[in-house]
């Protein structure tokens, strides 16, 4: 008979502890450590709770203990906390059931942060090559607009104002490329 593969092994998965903490004692209630990975990305248990798609209270229950989330709950708290899902739950009460059935990896970016690092690998792009000015200018004003449509389609408050920082940057940067001098006006000024 042919014997499925052993799921990751959790006991060893937990990023943020050594593992002589996760072998020695009792282990650790999840909602405890959901409880501080929030903590560390400044979210209110409400901002958290939005992001789930679930309630207050529901974050509420399970950072005290009272309930334990669901594969689809741990899964999505494993992508916020840039975890893998294992590694959210390793070391911790969690029951081993649930855990077995836990996907092995979860999306950790949302849209908003990929497009802002495209922007900022285009940014360092421009700043570090010999692009024309008018090229230059094509590319900004194509994030610009991008910007703007992803502005619209944010929800949340912190993505919000991340984008229109982003906005307000390239919109900067725009009008100072078209008031430097282009090349005849500077050969004329000499």
């Amino acid at each position: 008979m042919r014997s499925e593969p052993d799921p990751p092994d959790t006991a060893a998965a937990g990023r943020d502890e050594p593992r002589a903490r996760r072998a020695a004692g009792p282990a650790e209630s999840l909602g405890r450590r959901v409880a501080e990975h929030r903590a560390k990305l400044g979210l209110t248990q409400q901002e958290l709770a939005e992001r789930l798609g679930i309630s207050r209270v529901a974050v509420s229950h399970v950072e005290a203990g009272v309930s334990e989330p669901g594969e689809r709950t741990v899964t999505l708290l494993a992508g916020l906390f840039k975890l893998e899902p294992h590694e959210l739950v390793a070391g911790t009460t969690y029951p081993r059931a649930k855990a077995d059935r836990l996907p092995l990896v979860a999306a950790r970016y949302t849209e908003v942060e990929h497009q802002l690092a495209l922007l900022a690998a285009d940014r360092a792009w421009l700043e570090d090559s010999d692009v024309s000015p008018a090229a230059a200018e094509a590319v900004l004003a194509r994030w610009r607009a991008g910007l703007g449509l992803l502005l619209d389609d944010a929800w949340d408050r912190r993505e919000r104002d991340a984008v229109g920082a982003a906005l307000d940057e390239v919109t900067a940067a725009l009008a100072d490329l078209r008031d430097r001098p282009g090349p005849a006006t500077r050969r004329a000024g000499r």
